[in-house]
């Protein structure tokens, strides 16, 4: 899944580890201080709805911005150049706008705890349980993901032993989400945020510097690569070759609407943020929020990529040397003394227990809510539920120290990831979007488009594609492919299926369905959310309209 090549020992020292044990104490602290607010398993699961907006942006942003992301897309940078921005740009920027002020007036105005939640309010049962199987599934492989990774990382860079780093970063996880629930959680995560931002921006300021700024790093990279190397559109017309091995016919359908939507409207791990937000306008603002910083991550995590590549040329080369996915130690090899360099290492670390703990969190508040209390424990008072939740975080950290082993045959870790997305997070949203603007879909076309959609994923990705039956140049270009595939089926079955069932009475599907509304949709803004600057279609469109600026120096 991901291996660092050898000789990328960093030379810590004592200054470096009291940075890491600092950050320990902090966490924990942070975790001891949460559990005086909770009380209920509301508190434990969603921080009883009471977090402002700019404390669950920064998480909503965080949760994603996990090490296998920096890892990941310093990776893609690196192999494919500047095709990467379309995952932040055009992958990221309007899924997150369309949440804010489309999906989360659903999501919120009917207090459901999770988005499998929605889906037994929508469709019933049977797509509730099956949705609750998946997304748990998915949960605890991502989690995994992190925690193996990071094991990896600390033991080439540091010289831990392999069980070594993933106990002490499971123990720290599971402790302060076991103590302080989803507020720890939370809070944590926006001190990650600005650890991993004091890690990464000294890399990219430092490495660029040492390639001669930005024209330094341009003309050795259109020197070695071309000059569609740092461009985001050259190359992409159909039947044209490029890096992404993907046209733009599969950038904006696979991977600007199908995944990116996907993703960012029915990934629990990231909607749990907006949904413990304290009223209605501060939950669209979360993912709002978060977008502005979205949009200029790739300047710390693909520029580095692009650095690594000037300063080790033969990144990726070959099988046993540097691969891809040491852009970023390297760099912080060769780049950073000691004191900057344990507080790189604890950003990176940081950003792997935010992963880690998005994942988790949204894992128990999943099994605990959508099964256990739903199918298997009904009717049990409040702190059965609050105990049964922290025994859950307990068996969600230890299956995800196993469950990523699964990806050991990804060289570059973000394919594997975003091809769990095209499997999981695809259908789900074909669901939801189809039955969001749709009132006479039934509630099995729900769950038949549901079941639909991921089979025809995985089999375009492990038969059509892995068998060669259709020629397909990169892992990435077959998820973009998988995921259309997996939207076209969903729907096509879902269509189909509710043309010949019975829909359900229009009177149930109050705030379920656009254009119908619920009692916590007419929810009053609190003092000071009417501001211009907080209005949410401001934030949104600006987002936007930002994010396309961004394009322009790297579309010519």
């Amino acid at each position: 899944m991901i291996t660092l090549a050898e000789g990328l020992r960093l030379p810590t020292n004592g200054l470096d580890y009291t940075i890491l044990a600092l950050y320990f104490i902090v966490v924990l602290g942070i975790g001891f201080a949460a559990k005086r607010s909770v009380r209920t398993s509301l508190d434990f699961f969603l921080s009883g709805r009471s977090l402002p907006a700019w404390v669950t942006g920064l998480a909503f942003v965080a949760a994603n911005l996990g090490a296998t992301e920096i890892l990941g897309m310093a990776a893609n940078g690196a192999q494919y150049g500047a095709y990467t921005v379309h995952w932040y740009w055009i992958g990221a920027i309007p899924a997150m706008v369309f949440l804010g002020l489309v999906m989360m007036p659903f999501y919120y105005g009917s207090k459901v705890r999770s988005v499998p939640e929605f889906l037994l309010h929508r469709f019933g049962p049977s797509s509730h349980l099956l949705s609750s199987i998946i997304f748990a599934v998915s949960s605890v492989l991502i989690a995994g993901v992190n925690l193996y990774a990071m094991a990896i990382v600390l033991q080439a860079l540091l010289g831990w032993p392999q069980w070594v780093a993933i106990v002490v970063a499971g123990f720290f996880v599971l402790a302060y989400i076991t103590i302080g629930g989803l507020t720890s959680a939370i809070y944590n995560e926006v001190l990650q945020f600005f650890v991993i931002l004091a890690a990464l921006i000294p890399l990219t300021v430092v490495g660029l510097k040492r390639v001669g700024g930005w024209d330094g790093l341009t003309h050795s990279l259109n020197s070695s690569h071309g000059d569609a190397f740092l461009t985001a559109w050259k190359g992409t017309g159909i039947g044209e070759g490029n890096p992404l091995g993907a046209n733009w016919l599969t950038i904006v359908l696979g991977l600007g609407f199908v995944m990116s939507f996907g993703y960012w409207t029915t990934n629990f791990a990231e909607v749990q943020r907006a949904l413990s937000a304290k009223n209605l306008s501060a939950a669209k603002r979360t993912p709002l929020i978060a977008a502005f910083p979205k949009i200029f991550i790739p300047m710390v995590v693909v520029v580095p990529g692009l650095i690594a590549l000037v300063m080790e040329p033969t990144l990726g080369k070959s099988t046993d040397g540097l691969q891809y996915n040491d852009a970023i130690p390297v760099l912080m090899r060769d780049l950073l003394p000691n004191g900057v360099l344990g507080i790189a290492v604890t950003g990176l670390l940081a950003a792997f227990m935010a992963g880690m703990a998005a994942n988790v969190s949204s894992f128990n508040t999943v099994f605990t809510n959508d099964i256990w209390a739903a199918y298997l424990k009904k009717g049990r008072e409040d702190a059965y539920y609050l105990r049964t939740g922290r025994v859950v975080t307990a068996v969600g950290v230890l299956i995800g120290m196993g469950t990523a082993f699964i990806a050991s045959s990804f060289s570059n870790i973000m394919n594997y990831l975003q091809t769990l997305f095209s499997f999981f997070n695809v259908p789900l949203f074909v669901v939801f979007i189809i039955g969001m603007f749709w009132k006479r879909t039934s509630a099995a076309a729900g769950f038949w488009g549901l079941l639909s959609g991921t089979a025809a994923a995985m089999v375009n990705y492990f038969w059509f594609y892995k068998q060669g039956i259709i020629a397909i140049p990169s892992d990435q270009g077959a998820n973009f492919v998988s995921s259309i595939v997996a939207f076209v089926v969903g729907a096509l079955v879902m269509v189909v299926v509710t043309l010949v069932t019975k829909p359900r009475p229009a009177e149930s599907l109050a705030g379920l369905v656009y254009g119908t509304r619920s009692p916590g949709m007419e929810e009053l803004p609190a003092e000071g959310d009417d501001a211009w600057y907080r209005k949410p279609a401001l934030l949104g469109w600006g987002a936007v309209v930002l994010a396309a600026v961004c394009y322009i120096p790297f579309s010519f």
